[in-house]
């Protein structure tokens, strides 16, 4: 009787341990434009403090040149979820493919346009301005800037210029006369630059109200395929709560304990200037992960003007994300 008690408290001590140690679940994140510090780092800093493995996620993160390839991973299978621009679930949507966004982490896009010799958007009229990418999400407010100074996108001509080294060189060497740039590039082109105009910001509320007329502007969230999220919400609620956490440390920890969890990649030897781009990061952080109709709204107003498929269909966007997930 005696070893047939052992063999069950054995037994039930290996049941324990099981449960303690559950297998974690692999996940591939797509991350657009790794080099734009505010626009990616909520994603890069839950990895860094752990916040996925506490949540039992094995995430692997994947970096692409743009919000475009990233997306196309996940259309192509070779990711599960993105990180990047909100306004793709709208694109899709348009084209008729379901995406849906589940964790919000920036409330404002952080987009400044710049300019070494214009002083006015209305002064760009027959220049030339970088975007990240042709199509992107630096293209689409460029595009409904203008319309709102009343020119049209073809009144400028547009060129990619990268999202980090490739966009500052461009300012720098002149290769264009205005760029739309998020941090670190503008602080970089600053530096070299201090005479530098802005012409648009869109790093504060106050400027986002100026720019699009709403208080926020959705940017960066995690979205996937709407299949994926319905048949993995245990998982998708888990990456919702790893960021919501992320963006709860960040906004009560000082720019210097940020910047000592950035990967390497992303501090300089200028310290006060990562400090300053961490505090700019700060500021545009959603503060509890949500959407609102009022902000989703505002992107497809934003994204109706420069794209005609968008212009033209008739979207749903409550199927474009979920507040369901975040706890």
């Amino acid at each position: 009787m005696r070893a047939l008690f052992c063999f069950f408290l054995a037994g039930s001590f290996l049941l324990l341990a099981g449960c303690g140690n559950p297998k974690h679940v692999e996940v591939r994140i797509a991350l657009g434009s790794p080099g734009t510090q505010s626009i990616s780092m909520p994603t890069m800093l839950a990895q860094e403090l752990g916040f996925y493995k506490e949540a039992g996620l094995n995430v692997t993160l994947i970096e692409f040149q743009g919000g475009a390839k990233a997306l196309e991973s996940l259309m192509g299978g070779s990711a599960d979820v993105v990180s990047g621009f909100y306004d793709h679930t709208i694109q899709m949507a348009a084209e008729g493919k379901q995406l849906r966004a589940f964790v919000a982490m920036l409330n404002f896009p952080g987009w400044v346009l710049v300019s070494p010799g214009v002083t006015s958007v209305e002064g760009l009229r027959g220049k030339t301005v970088g975007v990240t990418s042709l199509g992107s999400s630096s293209h689409m407010i460029l595009n409904y800037l203008l319309a709102r100074h009343g020119m049209k996108p073809e009144d400028v001509s547009t060129t990619s210029i990268g999202s980090s080294a490739t966009a500052v060189g461009a300012v720098i060497h002149n290769k264009v006369d205005a760029a739309a740039m998020t941090e670190p590039a503008v602080a970089m082109v600053r530096k070299s630059m201090p005479g530098l105009h802005i012409l648009a910001d869109t790093r504060t509320a106050a400027g986002v109200k100026s720019v699009f007329g709403t208080d926020s502007y959705l940017s960066t969230v995690l979205y996937s395929k709407a299949e994926w999220v319905e048949k993995n919400r245990d998982t998708a609620e888990k990456l919702a709560g790893a960021i919501t956490s992320t963006l709860a440390w960040m906004r009560t920890h000082s720019p210097e304990e940020i910047r000592e969890k950035m990967p390497a990649a992303f501090r300089t030897d200028a310290l006060q200037m990562d400090l300053g781009v961490v505090r700019t990061t700060q500021g545009l952080l959603s503060p509890d992960g949500k959407f609102t109709p009022a902000a989703v709204e505002a992107v497809h107003k934003v994204l109706s003007t420069s794209l005609e498929s968008v212009r033209n269909a008739k979207i749903d966007l409550g199927k474009t994300y979920t507040n369901d997930l975040i706890r």
